[in-house]
C-alpha cells in the first residue's frame, strides 16, 4: 500500500476530525456553520490545485488539469482525491452549463447523521478547483449527501447565477434534476 505525502503547504486532517469539526460548529452556529465550512473549503482550494497539479504531472505526464484529454479528467481527479483519502468520483455532464461529481464513499459525509447536505469543505474545495481549471467563476452545490441517507454524495458545479437558479427552483419544491430541466 503506498501512501501519498501532502505538499508542504498541506496538512493531513482525520475523517473523525473533520466531522467532530462540522458537529461543533453547526451545534453553536446552526446553519451558519454551512457557510463558515464552504469557505475554509475554498480557502483550500489553492493548496489542492497545487497538489492536483502535481499529481497530474506524475501520473499524466502533464503539468496542468487543463491540458488532460477531456475524457481522463473524471478519472484523474478521482484518482487524485482518493490519493488524498477523500474518496473516489465520477465525473458527468448533466447538461450543457453544468457538471457533476458523485462520490460513492465520501470522506466527508456521516452516513445517517442529518436531514441536509452537509458536505460543505468539499463544496468550496471543488467550486474553487474548478474555477481555477476554466479560469471562469465556478460554484458548487451538494444535491445528494449520504449524510442525510443518500446512496451517494453529487455535487453540482456550474456558475453562481445558474446554481443560484437551480436553488430557488428548488426552494419552490422542485428537485434538482427538474430545477436543471433534465
Amino acid at each position: 500500500m503506498s501512501t501519498t505525502i501532502p505538499p508542504a503547504n498541506c496538512i493531513t486532517l482525520s475523517r473523525h476530525s473533520l466531522h467532530q469539526l462540522r458537529g461543533a460548529l453547526e451545534r453553536q452556529l446552526g446553519v451558519q456553520a454551512a457557510t463558515l465550512l464552504q469557505e475554509a473549503g475554498f480557502a483550500s482550494g489553492e493548496a489542492m490545485y497545487q497538489a492536483l497539479e502535481g499529481w497530474i504531472g506524475e501520473h499524466y505526464g502533464v503539468s496542468e488539469p487543463q491540458q488532460l484529454d477531456a475524457g481522463f479528467l473524471g478519472e484523474a481527479l478521482s484518482g487524485f482525491f482518493e490519493a488524498q483519502g477523500w474518496g473516489t468520483l465520477s465525473l458527468e455532464r448533466p447538461g450543457p452549463s453544468v457538471l457533476q461529481l458523485d462520490a460513492l464513499s465520501w470522506a466527508e459525509s456521516v452516513p445517517g447523521a442529518g436531514k441536509y447536505p452537509s458536505c460543505h469543505v468539499s463544496a468550496g474545495v471543488f467550486a474553487d478547483i474548478f474555477s481555477r481549471m476554466t479560469g471562469g467563476q465556478f460554484a458548487a452545490m451538494e444535491v445528494e449527501c449520504r449524510s442525510r441517507g443518500d446512496d451517494r454524495c453529487r455535487f453540482l458545479l456550474a456558475s453562481p447565477e445558474t446554481l443560484t437558479q437551480v436553488y430557488e427552483r428548488m426552494t419552490h419544491g422542485l428537485g434538482y434534476r427538474q430545477a436543471l430541466g433534465v
